[in-house]
């Protein structure tokens, strides 16, 4: 891309089309609530604006995106807000809106942290490992490691429903 000063709002908009549902369902992942997830994919895309960074590729440009939205998740759930207030008893509200998701996808978002990450790009948006391994900053044995003991934990708690492909 060019520097910042010369891309267009074209540009920003496209780039907005092009990846606004990927890193929405990075940031779900993390964050499991819709209000909280819409901060992130902004946050996500206020930085692809201010930094602008020079892609590669497409490819280049994707895994940019999910790791910032995955480092800006990581940032609000470290915020001293989150310790304090229970976000959990504002799904009760009867606005909010809610994501529907299935038996699947549930257990997947209540994995641990350091295995979520690599079973959703891994399953749901199809990275192999080394690729996974680059964009997480990881060793590709450490993302092996990931996935199976993810694989596990998955098929204990799933039983008959869970599927490894």
């Amino acid at each position: 891309m060019k520097n910042p000063l010369l891309r267009t709002d074209k540009e920003i908009t496209e780039l907005y089309a092009r990846h606004k549902s990927t890193v929405y369902r990075v940031c779900f992942a993390y964050l499991k609530n819709p209000a909280d997830t819409e901060d992130a994919v902004s946050e996500t895309f206020i930085r692809l604006i201010k930094s602008a960074p020079a892609f590669e590729s497409a490819e280049h440009e994707k895994a940019w995106l999910i790791r910032t939205a995955s480092n800006v998740c990581k940032n609000q759930l470290k915020h001293w807000w989150r310790r304090r207030e229970d976000i959990d008893r504002c799904y009760d509200l009867p606005d909010m809106a809610k994501v529907e998701t299935n038996e699947v996808l549930e257990t997947v978002l209540a994995l641990p942290d350091r295995y979520k990450a690599a079973v959703y790009l891994y399953y749901y948006e199809g990275y192999t490992g080394a690729e996974i391994a680059g964009i997480l900053k990881q060793p590709q044995s450490t993302i092996r490691n990931h996935l199976r003991e993810a694989r596990a934990i998955l098929k204990e708690r799933l039983g008959d429903v869970f599927d490894e492909k």
